[in-house]
């Protein structure tokens, strides 16, 4: 898997991307790469970090700046409180960055129901 085309910081086995940590070896294809969603999650990336041939001094260095750049954040997006505030959104939220939603069409028509087309 090929860098993200975001590169804030450059080490000698790891890199701080758009997309998160990613290791500079393209031959790896991106098993090591950990996304900006999961930086915090310490399990995972203590999995990472001890993997054979990683180097741990780069990754800890990696995973400091990616952590400044992308702080951990408790509060819910703009959009998903936009969502749930129109009451969009009824499932409990499982992943900020992907809202479960529920579509409302049961017991009715499907002709009559709103369309929407995506313009080129």
């Amino acid at each position: 898997m090929a860098l993200h085309r975001d590169i804030f910081w450059v080490g000698r086995q790891w890199a701080v991307t758009g997309g998160g940590i990613q290791a500079v070896d393209q031959r790896l294809r991106g098993v090591l790469d950990i996304e900006v969603t999961r930086l915090w999650d310490e399990d995972f990336v203590q999995s990472r970090r001890a993997k054979p041939g990683v180097n741990a001094a780069d990754f800890d260095s990696a995973l400091t700046v990616a952590r400044e750049r992308f702080p951990q954040t408790s509060e819910p997006d703009a959009l998903v409180a936009e969502l749930e505030a129109l009451g969009v959104i009824e499932a409990p939220i499982v992943s900020p960055a992907v809202p479960a939603m529920k579509l409302h069409a049961e017991g009715r028509l499907a002709r009559f129901l709103p369309q929407w087309r995506i313009r080129r």
